[in-house]
């Protein structure tokens, strides 16, 4: 699948965002070392942290199917400039990418920003902090 067919499957994954109080409407594609692509959309709730954000979203769908293993992401928003992955998502994306996976960040217009999950969140918390490694 090339960069350009993801971040088309991520602009369209936005159209079932459900947003009645932001309006702000995200879509996310993940691409599986399989071949699978996995899309979401973020999820609000009037209870606001409850809310679950596109990329969460795509990755546990992936998870829940049994996935584990990823090439590469992409993510769009209606926004000036590529949409910035929110930090909880960061932490979520380093527990299962790899770090040299590419993420596309793009917005509906496609101007797209290509991040690996290491210039994402670089010094990410991980497993091994866990084991006191």
């Amino acid at each position: 699948m090339t960069m350009n067919k993801l971040i088309d499957e991520a602009i369209n994954a936005r159209k079932n965002a459900y947003v009645p109080y932001s309006k702000f409407r995200v879509g996310a594609a993940l691409l599986t070392k399989s071949g699978k692509v996995y899309t979401g959309c973020n999820i609000e709730n009037a209870a606001y942290s409850l809310a679950c954000c596109a990329e969460r979203v795509t990755i546990f769908k992936a998870i829940s199917d049994g996935e584990t293993e990823f090439a590469e992401m992409a993510v769009a928003a209606d926004t000036k400039r590529p949409v910035p992955p929110c930090g909880a998502c960061r932490q979520v994306m380093s527990e299962f990418f790899d770090s040299k996976m590419n993420i596309y960040l793009t917005n509906i217009n496609k101007v797209t920003k290509t991040f690996t999950m290491e210039e994402l969140l670089p010094f990410s918390f991980d497993t091994n902090d866990l084991l006191g490694e």
